[in-house]
């Protein structure tokens, strides 16, 4: 089933709304998310910090303990320059 963008953005804007508040962000995430996909999300961004850092797949997967698939998608990710994963990234580095 593909997600209307309208729903998208208006989930963007109460992030947004959330983010003011780390609390809150956590709680609404804690609601809108199952343990499993919670932890899933916090992974893959864990993942692609690392490999930023260069990080050998190998030892991505076993220290996260995920698939080599999981880590294969951050690689995917990367390559695209305008991604979202670099845009933040080069954002944190900037701070």
């Amino acid at each position: 089933m593909r997600q209307n963008s309208k729903d998208v953005d208006e989930l963007i804007s109460i992030l947004k709304r959330a983010a003011a508040d780390s609390q809150l962000l956590r709680d609404f995430l804690t609601d809108l998310l199952t343990p499993t996909e919670l932890h899933e999300v916090a992974s893959r961004w864990q993942i692609v910090k690392q490999l930023d850092r260069e990080v050998p797949q190998w030892e991505i997967t076993n220290h996260l303990r995920v698939g080599i698939g999981t880590v294969e998608r951050g690689v995917r990710m990367l390559r695209a320059p305008d991604g979202g994963f670099n845009q933040m990234l080069r954002r944190l580095r900037s701070r």
